[in-house]
């Protein structure tokens, strides 16, 4: 809330966010892409390190992503085929990779925080664009199988992915519901 009493974008950005599961075949270019990762990358992000990439996943790259997830969790039959369909819920998948510096004197955490941290804001910035956002993870994120796929380093990990397109027309997708904010907000 802004001194005047007026909510400002940024607040009413955050809570107004929430998880689309469901999206159009529409998704934002390479070209509205980029300022909206510039800005993001305006992150906490101690020493300036930029311990963070992301990777657009798009077309038949989630087709590749989707063998990868299957390899990884060496099932067949049904449960293989509901799996290789997992990267094809949106148009676009953006990977999250964090980027780790061993030789930094900044700690691991620090620099994960940093990428979550961009991602998060991405994630806000797309949704006030007017784009459907949905960060997904799970048990296969950190497998082999996905790691290859990404083309990773070896220090590198794997976050997540942001499942970005167009929001439904019919969308009833509800808020979360809102916290006490005294059960949260302590004092020392």
């Amino acid at each position: 809330m802004l001194s005047d009493g007026r909510e400002s974008g940024a607040l009413a950005a955050v809570a107004n966010r929430r998880s689309h599961s469901q999206v159009t075949a529409e998704a934002p270019t390479r070209a509205e892409l980029l300022p909206l990762v510039a800005a993001a990358a305006r992150a906490a992000d101690h020493a300036a390190l930029r311990p963070w990439r992301l990777i657009e996943v798009r077309g038949e790259a989630r087709d590749r992503l989707g063998e990868a997830l299957v390899t990884a969790s060496a099932c067949t039959g049904e449960e293989a085929a509901k799996l290789r369909l997992k990267p094809l819920r949106a148009p676009l998948l953006i990977a999250i990779v964090a980027c780790r510096r061993d030789s930094s004197p900044v700690q691991v955490w620090e620099q994960d925080a940093a990428a979550v941290g961009v991602a998060h804001l991405l994630s806000l910035l797309l949704t006030d664009a007017g784009w459907g956002v949905m960060w997904r993870t799970g048990p296969l994120v950190r497998t082999e199988a996905v790691r290859l796929v990404h083309r990773l380093e070896r220090s590198e990990e794997l976050l997540g992915w942001l499942y970005v397109g167009g929001v439904p027309a019919d969308c009833t997708a509800g808020n979360r519901a809102v916290v006490n904010p005294a059960n949260h907000l302590s004092v020392l």
